[in-house]
């Protein structure tokens, strides 16, 4: 049986910004029995033990599942895949496994051939910062954040009301969602958004003049911050999902080809339209 969260141990295999994050929130609401931290490197667990983020740590993971109810698997989305396939016959039965992957169609193919003792939920939370690491986790991150779950076929209501249920602990909307349309969706509103913050700095790059840096304000730092998230992680995020990505790229290129011709033309009727409606859908949104 399931075991309810303030009665689990929770492993969170990876100690960066989100598996640390998730580990302080955990530890700080005194959400489950036990939080174990399981990272590649001694100096991290270390870190997390020292900023009492995790209850136990280990670089061993068997050591780390061993006695698992919840395993988290937070480390960049092919490492997560990798891990899928050695993991399953190690967990406890009746464990369940979900992750923190911003690409789900990938991950819940691998999880589709976990041994059957084990419960698998995919799990994307709606947060992050550009700043990477454990020096830069932080227990209120999941706050107000979406957090996407992806079940399989084969998870059971059980194992899926836990994972709502820890997605709910730390403050986060937990919200359904199927895996190709996950992917879909986050292609438009967070893989895209941080290409096109790569090509702004490129872009200016292009001019070839130190002088645009000087001019640089407000508006570039907010509509080029995404550029400076880690990069290891992001290649994998569009490695991953770079079919759903492409196809945004695209409907983008055609958006700015529309503006360019509205400019050219200097269709200024057309021009205000395309921009009030932007700013009406994005007013609503944030307001």
């Amino acid at each position: 049986m399931t075991p309810r969260l303030q009665d689990a141990q929770v492993t969170i295999v990876g100690l960066g910004l989100m598996g640390g994050s998730l580990a302080a929130a955990l530890t700080a609401r005194r959400a489950c029995r036990r939080v174990v931290g399981m990272a590649r490197r001694e100096e991290a667990v270390t870190q997390a033990l020292a900023m009492g983020v995790i209850h136990e740590g280990t670089c061993h993971l068997a050591e780390g599942i061993g006695g698992a109810d919840v395993v988290v698997l937070a480390t960049p989305v092919r490492a997560i895949i990798k891990l899928i396939g050695e993991i399953g016959p190690l967990l406890p039965p009746g464990c369940l496994l979900t992750d923190v992957g911003s690409t789900k169609q990938a991950v819940v193919q691998a999880m589709q051939a976990l041994p059957p003792h084990v419960q698998p939920v995919g799990g994307h939370p709606m947060c992050g910062k550009e700043t990477a690491g454990l020096s830069a986790a932080d227990s209120s991150l999941y706050e107000g954040a979406t957090y996407i779950l992806t079940p399989l076929a084969r998870t059971s209501d059980d194992a899926l009301a836990l994972a709502r249920e820890m997605a709910q602990a730390v403050g986060a909307r937990p919200l359904l969602l199927d895996a190709p349309c996950h992917d879909a969706l986050v292609a438009a509103i967070s893989h895209l958004p941080y290409l096109l913050a790569v090509g702004l700095v490129a872009t200016a790059e292009c001019l070839a003049n130190d002088t645009v840096w000087e001019v640089a304000a407000s508006g570039f730092h907010d509509t080029s911050r995404l550029a400076a998230s880690d990069e290891a992680m992001m290649l994998d995020i569009l490695l991953t999902n770079r079919t759903a990505v492409r196809r945004m790229l695209t409907a983008f290129q055609d958006q700015l080809a529309g503006l360019a011709h509205l400019l050219e033309t200097g269709d200024e009727a057309g021009l205000r339209a395309a921009m009030t409606a932007a700013a009406q859908r994005r007013r609503r949104l944030f307001q």
